[in-house]
């Protein structure tokens, strides 16, 4: 039996550790056999995506996003808040698609669940 999940993160990247949960969960979920998981950055959350982040110590976010990239979790960034943010023209890294309300709206309908960070 598959198991749909959307994960929401709200929170900045380095300025609480609630992005890093997020994360953290969503790579525990994409190695579960049966598990169709996708993410959805809103708020601050959506300044991860940038590239060239590197930090001097903890953790690394852009690595964490890049692995969930490549084990084919779907990652969208709200348009508004980017928009809010002026990173709309900027680049993203490289699978990061910037998604919509209505495409968040779609996937939580389709999901047997939603949790949010």
């Amino acid at each position: 039996m598959s198991q749909e999940i959307v994960i929401i993160a709200n929170g900045a990247p380095y300025g609480s550790e609630s992005l890093f949960n997020a994360l953290r969960l969503s790579l525990a979920l994409a190695e579960r056999e049966g598990v169709s998981l996708r993410l959805f950055l809103m708020s601050d959350a959506v300044t991860a995506a940038l590239p060239g982040q590197a930090p001097a110590e903890g953790y690394n976010l852009r690595q964490m996003l890049e692995i969930l990239l490549a084990q084919q979790v779907p990652v969208r960034l709200c348009k508004t808040c980017c928009d809010g943010r002026g990173l709309s023209s900027l680049p993203l890294i490289e699978g990061v698609e910037i998604g919509t309300l209505s495409e968040l709206a779609d996937w939580t309908l389709a999901a047997d669940k939603v949790l949010t960070f």
